[in-house]
């Protein structure tokens, strides 16, 4: 069997935020090979913004897990650890996404990769840059550096 490379984000606003995303990492070690960690960062929501900071890391491994049992894995963990999804973009104490899959583009109901908001959200991109700027997004064809200083440079009228 292959084995693929995966980008995850992580993140966590209720609860003890940076051990809950250390557990989501120890459960993701039972079926990824973690290779790279990026620095945890603390973040404004994004969507429904009055709730808690966030604290968000992005995780590069290797798993032979396919993606959409990948998806299924993630979840698994999301409900292990407690996670209730009350509302779209409300508090959660952890909350895992598939960013990238490989180069894979996969577009269901179910499972959209590459996560189809990454390229506007800094949460993301800040921590991913810090550990693969040079990966390009397989839709977008820019590296996620180049994402990155789109929505940082000031913009010019």
């Amino acid at each position: 069997m292959d084995k693929h490379i995966v980008f995850l984000g992580l993140g966590s606003n209720l609860g003890n935020r940076h051990e809950n995303i250390q557990k989501a990492i120890e459960h993701l070690k039972e079926k990824i090979i973690v290779e790279k960690i990026s620095s945890i960062i603390e973040t404004q929501p994004y969507g429904f913004v009055d709730q808690p900071k966030f604290l968000n890391c992005v995780l590069k491994g290797t798993t032979m897990l396919l993606p959409f049992e990948l998806l299924e894995f993630v979840l698994e963990i999301e409900n292990k650890m407690g996670r209730k999804r009350i509302f779209k973009w409300g508090p959660r104490n952890i909350d895992i996404d598939i960013l990238f899959y490989d180069d894979c583009v996969i577009d269901t109901v179910n499972l959209k990769i590459p996560h189809p908001e990454l390229h506007k959200r800094l949460f993301v991109l800040e921590p991913l840059c810090e550990i693969e700027k040079d990966f390009v997004h397989p839709v977008l064809k820019k590296s996620v550096y180049e994402l990155y200083t789109q929505l940082t440079s000031p913009r010019k009228e």
